[in-house]
């Protein structure tokens, strides 16, 4: 049996975890904890020259690859890209996953994203979190049920905005420079996401949109060079009581955000 503590990044893509929390899975990480990394889809849409089977193999080996690097365990996605609908079927899934992992912190995209498949993984993840101890749940494997407290954490969007281009505010920053460089080796890994995001979103400097972003929250966090920033879910349903392991694990490498209301 697993004794150290689990935390779990769940996104929508490949690479998404890379951009925008993968760092705090690595901060974890060196504290000791166990860091599991999970994409609902299987990136078959990131492509201009492959056929949807190809490519989502190519990417699956590019996540593997990313997660090998890093000491991360892999679960595999659950649907192919735009089909990341918020259904019973789906939710079973995650909730299968998270019953296997037993997390105390979950970190997933925001509810309010520019995207609906971020969008509805972020609903996804938060659903299988509530329902981990639900013993009538529909689970797809199956596993046992736990009561443990966990806490959601939503990453801030890429692009830091919300979809009506408003800067969204973090509730905490963390410190990533320590991890950086293995942050910009993971996202090297994911090769044909950035052919695709130089010719679908003009990205023509893949790892250097994710060095910025974090440059921008470590700015604004007034003591970090790079940063990822979290806003944290109410802990109804999720924990007895207010709770911020983020924040009581990693110390001092995490600020509170004076400008979150």
């Amino acid at each position: 049996m697993n004794e150290k503590p689990a935390a779990i990044a769940i996104v929508a893509h490949p690479d998404d975890i890379e951009f925008m929390m993968g760092g705090t899975l690595l901060m974890l990480q060196k504290k000791g904890w166990d860091v599991h990394y999970m994409a609902t889809a299987n990136g078959c849409c990131g492509t201009e020259k492959y056929d949807a089977k190809t490519i989502a193999a190519m990417r699956a080996g590019e996540m593997l690859a990313s997660t090998k690097l890093a000491g991360m365990t892999w679960h595999p996605p659950i649907c192919n890209d735009l089909e990341v609908f918020y259904n019973k079927e789906n939710v079973a899934k995650v909730l299968s996953v998270i019953r296997q992992v037993k997390p105390k912190i979950v970190l997933t995209q925001s509810p309010d994203d520019y995207m609906e498949d971020h969008i509805n993984t972020c609903r996804l993840a938060v659903a299988a979190a509530f329902d981990r101890g639900m013993l009538n749940a529909p689970c797809e494997p199956p596993m046992s049920v736990f009561q443990d407290d966990i806490v959601v954490y939503h990453a801030i969007p890429h692009g830091l905005m919300d979809p009506f281009r408003r800067l969204l505010e973090p509730e905490i920053f963390v410190n990533v420079e320590p991890v950086m460089q293995m942050k910009w080796d993971m996202l090297a890994c994911h090769k044909s996401q950035k052919e695709w995001l130089d010719v679908s979103q003009g990205m023509d400097a893949y790892q250097k949109t994710m060095q910025d972003f974090m440059a921008n929250l470590g700015g604004r966090s007034g003591k970090f060079k790079y940063a990822e920033g979290f806003r944290r879910r109410s802990w109804l349903g999720f924990s007895a009581n207010e709770w911020d392991p983020l924040s009581e694990v990693l110390g001092e490498d995490v600020v509170p955000n004076p400008n979150y209301k």
